[in-house]
């Protein structure tokens, strides 16, 4: 049985090379996505680990959990914890580390790296091992600074040039006193680091006098462990906690290991779906494979194999084929993977360099992905097989589907459908946290469902089209026949077409009506024309505020100043607003009291009122984070949404509480409205600010859109790989029915039908097919995009559902253009036929 089976499956190269095709595409996306994310993790750990050679003993302070009334904060590290530091006998030095956010703007203007890959740090001297010069000399008071040679590179600079820099608003244009290098990894994935001289650094920061890590290096024969047990004994271990140099560099790797593993999940994700959707082709060729052998098969069985070697050696040419296709997978995926990463350098991301990342588990994996899913899709083939009679098999060669096999079948997939559909509208109604996994649940039975039952919702569907495809004459009458003929196979090629287009639209259906509903929220809860913050959603200087509320034709204005407080010994955010003018330029919903802001009176959202029990009247007492208190009252109760919320009060109440006042946004309205005038005059006023975006309604709506263009072109992009799949499954399908139907093709065209119409007839049927497959893909999408929609509405008032009827008709379009493409080669087959052979074939 072996040996049959290997000569079977080289007797059918030409018809197993689609299912190889299927399967090592997939196993490709396996391989190179593993391949991928294992090489930039590896060079990351290694380019981060290089960062680590100076450090080893770190010390930081401990956060300082919040205890009754008084508010959780880090402790200070001052000079007089440096002095101790270097002053232990296993320490050769001590290094004050002080770090923030900096903005560079190269020649034109534009910002250098990532918005929140800017950062700015202190250089400690001549000595500072940590950043070798390559030009110039450490930085000198505030007008002087460093810039790494990546960021030079880019930008165009060289030493003694002037840079124009933003750390939390205004504008510094200081002398670049020289060029250093660097192992950091932020700096090798795109960022820029800017080095001050240290009193710069701390005046910057807002760390006068004090530090954010000591960084401790050991005398020579002085282990780390030993280290940090003598920096413990000495160093108050309340305030302060010490790790070491091999710890951090662990540590580091663990955190780019775990950030890599979400991108390698959702890469593997679509590589899941892909190989799900090839599993449909795999055991449909396999079907139409055995069925096409079923003589052979029971002359097998009347010769004396039993029914297990009949199964056992269809899985054996699965195996075969799953194994070349495994390995065919592998080879492509070390090529993908190297591809993707040569593909994100051209796109502009820089990523560190390392070599390529080839592992056992790779190999491993890719080969048993390949195997296991081959061999899964042709157990049921060669199982139904293998039960055939071998009377009945050999006096016909397509054994029908009993009335029994149907009935279950159907009751199955309507059971399954049925209660797909009640777990999705159950997980509607929960909350959106504890919904996730019903409505995952759902979606995978529902998908199922319909699965089975496609042959049944084939013929009535596909018989809509009868008055269509009447316009073809002869060739569109026998393409819906032929659609029809074998319902279980047309069901299995349009299925996988059917779940590409079922993630696509879902997708599209929620990026839709996520983008309807923040637009509403900010033309309905924003009066304000213009809102200002910085680029890394970082905090802005007090200063930006009183500029912009300086600014000509400024008519209000107020910062959104975040704070910390307890409140019946519960930690609680506050936003602190111009009280005077928050009413301009906010349009908030008002359930109880009124909207005002003043002197004790608050207003709070109705999430927090409710879990307080407050409403308005009510009173409370707030400690600040400098520990003080005061009674406060609520004013009025509003809805809040995702843009605002929380607790608000005056800045006047809140600001004196606060050592580092910030703001995270200004709101601005002006009285000429929100014009490309007005914007630029802001942005001057603010020093024409690489770090700020002045940006107005639109802009924000923009912004946000332009993030849901590039997950949905992701997306897209992903499961491109598994449409690609199901045209090669409707090519495959295509295919093997011309060749089962050989005969018929031969006497068709003895009696009159040209080589034209049987091609349009072959054409049509795949088209019938794909569309089918489409129309099922995009109702199911819909109706995801609605569950998932349903979700998101508790959390956001604004919730609207889009339906965009223009790309599901693009959808719908391109699975037509799936379809008569998928049929060139199979329609081209079919008219080279020649007639009396294929009248003679059996």
């Amino acid at each position: 049985m072996f040996r049959t089976a290997l000569r079977n499956v080289l007797a059918h190269k030409a018809r197993l090379l689609m299912t190889v095709l299927a399967v090592m595409l997939g196993v490709a996306f396996v391989s190179g996505t593993l391949v991928f994310t294992n090489t930039v993790s590896d060079a990351f750990q290694k380019s981060s680990a290089k960062g680590f050679d100076h450090v080893d003993v770190a010390i930081r302070p401990k956060y300082q959990e919040s205890k009754g009334n008084a508010v959780g904060r880090l402790p200070e590290l001052p000079r007089k914890l440096l002095a101790e530091a270097a002053k232990v006998p296993g320490a050769a030095s001590a290094t004050g580390v002080v770090t923030g956010f900096t903005a560079v703007a190269d020649k034109n203007g534009h910002l250098v790296g990532g918005d929140w890959q800017s950062v700015g740090g202190n250089y400690w001297g001549a000595k500072d091992s940590r950043y070798p010069l390559v030009s110039g000399h450490a930085p000198h008071g505030e007008n002087e600074v460093l810039i790494d040679s990546a960021t030079a590179e880019r930008a165009g600079y060289k030493a003694g040039d002037t840079v124009r820099l933003s750390v939390d608003g205004p504008v510094l244009t200081p002398r670049i006193a020289g060029i250093f290098t660097t192992d950091d990894g932020n700096v090798a994935a795109g960022g820029s680091l800017v080095l001050y001289d240290t009193p710069t650094a701390q005046a910057l920061f807002g760390k006068k006098g004090t530090y954010d890590e000591i960084d401790v290096r050991a005398r020579t024969g002085t282990s780390q462990s030993a280290l940090k047990s003598q920096l413990d004994e000495v160093l108050p271990t309340h305030l302060v906690e010490t790790t070491t140099g091999k710890q951090l560099a662990d540590d580091q790797a663990r955190m780019i290991s775990t950030s890599m593993s979400g991108l390698r999940q959702i890469l593997l994700v679509f590589a899941g779906i892909a190989l799900f959707v090839g599993t449909f082709i795999i055991a449909n060729t396999f079907t139409m494979l055995v069925a096409q052998r079923t003589r052979e098969l029971a002359l097998l069985r009347a010769v004396g194999a039993s029914r297990r070697q009949v199964t056992r050696s269809v899985l054996i040419e699965a195996f075969v084929v799953g194994a070349v296709a495994g390995v065919a997978g592998l080879a492509a995926g070390i090529g993908i993977g190297a591809g993707l990463r040569e593909l994100l350098g051209a796109l502009g991301a820089t990523l560190p360099d390392g070599p390529l990342v080839i592992s056992p588990g790779t190999v491993v994996a890719a080969l048993a992905v390949g195997v296991l899913i081959t061999m899964l899709a042709a157990w049921l083939p060669g199982r139904r097989a293998a039960k055939v009679p071998p009377v009945a098999a050999m006096s016909s060669l397509h054994a029908k589907a009993t009335t029994k096999s149907l009935v279950l079948r159907n009751t199955l997939g309507a059971l399954l459908s049925a209660a797909g559909i009640a777990v999705i509208l159950a997980a509607t109604t929960m909350d959106a946290d504890t919904a996730k996994v019903p409505m995952g649940l759902g979606a995978v039975l529902l998908i199922i469902g319909v699965f089975i039952l496609t042959p049944l919702l084939s013929r009535p569907l596909i018989a809509a089209t009868a008055p269509v495809l009447r316009v073809f004459g002869v060739s569109g009458r026998l393409a819906r026949q032929n659609s029809v003929r074998n319902p279980r196979r047309t069901a299995a090629t349009a299925s996988a077409l059917m779940i590409g287009l079922t993630l696509i639209t879902g997708m599209t259906v929620l990026a839709g009506s996520l983008q309807r509903s923040i637009d509403k929220m900010a033309s309905s809860a924003i009066r304000a024309d213009y809102v200002v913050s910085m680029a890394n959603r970082g905090p802005l200087s007090p200063d930006v505020a009183k500029k912009l509320a300086g600014t000509d034709g400024v008519t209000a204005s107020s910062p959104m100043r975040n704070a910390v407080s307890r409140i019946d010994g519960e930690t609680e955010f506050l936003t602190g607003v111009d009280g005077s003018a928050i009413t301009e330029l906010t349009d908030l919903k008002v359930d109880d009291g009124s909207f005002a802001v003043g002197g004790t009176r608050v207003v709070v959202d109705k999430d927090q009122a409710d879990s307080h029990g407050w409403q308005a009247g009510s009173e409370f007492t707030m400690h600040f984070e400098d520990g003080k208190a005061q009674r406060l009252t609520v004013a009025g109760v509003y809805e809040g949404n995702e843009m605002v919320n929380g607790i608000m009060l005056d800045n006047r109440t809140l600001s004196p509480h606060l050592k580092d006042p910030a703001d995270m946004k200004v709101m601005v309205k002006t009285a000429d409205g929100a014009s490309a005038a007005v914007k630029d005059r802001l942005e001057k006023a603010l020093g024409s600010n690489p770090a700020i975006r002045v940006q107005d309604k639109k802009d924000i709506s923009h912004q946000i859109a332009e993030i849901f263009t590039q997950v949905l072109n992701m997306v897209y992009g992903l499961l491109a790989m598994a449409v690609i799949v199901a045209v090669i499954g409707v090519i495959n399908t295509l295919a093997m029915s011309v060749f089962e139907r050989s005969q018929e093709i031969g006497m068709l065209r003895a009696i009159g039908l040209d080589r034209r119409a049987v091609r349009r007839m072959v054409r049509l049927e795949s088209l019938v097919i794909s569309l089918f497959g489409g129309v099922l893909g995009i109702g199911l999408g819909v109706f995801f995009g609605w569950a998932a929609g349903e979700l998101l509405g508790t959390k956001m008032p604004t919730y609207e559902l889009v339906l965009p009827w223009g790309r599901m008709a693009v959808f719908l379009l391109l699975a037509g253009v799936v379809g008569i493409l998928a049929a060139l080669w199979p329609a081209r087959r079919a008219t080279r036929l020649n007639m009396l052979a294929a009248i003679k074939a059996e």
